[in-house]
């Protein structure tokens, strides 16, 4: 028998309290007022004191309104029909569109069992030779990419979403600004994915408990489609705007704040979600890649500091440039070997020279007398920002590979690379004769 309750002790922002017995946390509940019904969720249990926050904030709502529990936690509905459709936090379509009828499957369900997934080992192709070459995205794997605002993080994450084979793209935007939105619906639509692609988006104006549902959506959805045998890619932005939102729902409970006024149980928050990502045994998988901005580029904000913990690695955003040096992709090891047999050699002496030529021009900013070793780590540095670090490079695995080889040769002889004698024998770009030069300047 369902109950109804009629008195609210307390509204505090968004939340309001009531008397009641038997009510689960999570579980929803339907508050009618003078401006109608609104949805309302259990965030807190203490005693027979329940708190709820409300949806749509509790403009109009007043004390003597009427609660009803509908016994089940938050829902979302699961079908083909939601390829190439936009929602809102709450799951109601954001594309003028109708609601979709499907069979609806509960959010915020446990982790995987580690029995049930299988050891990642299948490297997804970006086109990035930045993640390509030097940390390689694994399926199933959970990365964050940590920036700063200004920084285009929402741009790599909608080509990462354009390039990366999956056959379903989930994406779960917070805090957005509208026209950020925009350009992730228009990307999607011009590059031919928009058919394949779910995305439930909570801007800046929507409601604050929208912002930490639309994890949970996407997620359930991409477990959903894993569990039929797809490969799902979740995109997740920014995790930053939904911890702050943690933060702010903490507050107007009166919870004892910790590190920088964050709920004791961000980790925990953050885990939830992260350790969805997953390789079933017998199925598909789940890749979650999330955008995280650091306030005042500081790592040890304790959102990053907290997701450092939990992922697999991270990627650092920064100049425009996916920065070589801290960004770390650990499961790399695992799919590196199987590409082609100059990969981790071109890894490791690429990112060798590079480090040598960052120590180059901090010698010439200080005024030291240049080589002619240091004017060819100096050569190579520019070459290599411009044609390998650029984020606008878009080229396959093996052509990156192939770039990288042409770079070294042009700035120095094989001795010099520090790579094995057999490798460079066997990759080392070969001199052309004059007759292929022409032949190439004819076909050019």
């Amino acid at each position: 028998m369902r109950k109804y309750y009629d008195e609210i002790t307390r509204i505090a922002g968004n939340v309001v309290s009531i008397t009641a017995t038997g009510v689960g946390y999570d579980e929803l509940a339907v508050i009618t007022s003078a401006r109608g019904t609104s949805l309302a969720q259990v965030i807190r249990l203490e005693g027979d004191q329940v708190s709820l926050q409300i949806f749509a904030g509790t403009q109009g709502v007043s004390t003597g309104d009427r609660v009803r529990f509908l016994g089940r936690p938050m829902q979302v509905p699961f079908s083909d029909d939601l390829l190439g459709r936009v929602f809102d936090g709450s799951g109601k379509p954001r594309d003028d569109r109708p609601d979709v009828e499907a069979k609806m499957v509960e959010i915020g369900s446990p982790a995987v069992n580690p029995i049930k997934r299988r050891r990642p080992d299948f490297m997804i192709d970006t086109g990035i030779p930045m993640i390509d070459i030097f940390n390689s995205l694994v399926e199933s794997q959970k990365l964050p990419i940590f920036s700063v605002a200004g920084e285009p993080y929402n741009e790599l994450l909608a080509r990462v979403g354009l390039q990366a084979k999956a056959d379903v793209i989930l994406l779960g935007g917070m805090g957005l600004r509208h026209d950020d939105y925009l350009k992730f619906r228009d990307t999607f639509e011009k590059g031919g994915v928009l058919g394949r692609t779910i995305m439930f988006i909570h801007t800046a104006a929507d409601p604050i408990v929208e912002c930490l549902l639309v994890p949970d959506l996407c997620l359930a959805v991409g477990e959903s489609y894993a569990l039929q045998g797809k490969r799902v890619l979740c995109l997740l932005t920014d995790m930053t705007a939904f911890s702050d939102s943690l933060k702010e729902i903490a507050i107007t409970m009166e919870q004892i704040p910790s590190n920088r006024g964050y709920p004791g149980d961000l980790y925990t928050q953050l885990a939830r979600r992260y350790e969805k990502a997953v390789d079933f045994d017998g199925a598909g998988s789940m890749t979650l890649l999330a955008c995280v901005t650091m306030p005042g580029d500081d790592v040890t904000h304790p959102v990053p500091d907290n997701t450092g913990y939990i992922t697999e690695g991270q990627f650092y955003l920064r100049n425009g440039r996916i920065e070589p040096f801290g960004s770390l992709s650990r499961l790399k090891q695992q799919v590196n070997g199987k590409t082609r047999d100059d990969h981790r050699a071109i890894m490791d002496g690429c990112l060798q020279l590079y480090a040598n030529c960052r120590e180059t021009r901090e010698k010439r900013d200080m005024g030291f007398e240049m080589s002619d070793w240091d004017r060819k780590l100096l050569h190579y540095g520019d070459l290599f920002e411009s044609q390998i670090m650029d984020l606008s490079v878009n080229i396959p695995l093996f052509e990156a590979l192939d770039r990288c080889w042409d770079i070294l040769a042009e700035c120095f002889e094989p001795v010099e690379t520090g790579i094995r004698r057999a490798i460079v024998e066997k990759h080392w770009p070969k001199e052309m004769t004059r007759e292929e030069k022409e032949a190439e300047a004819a076909t050019v």
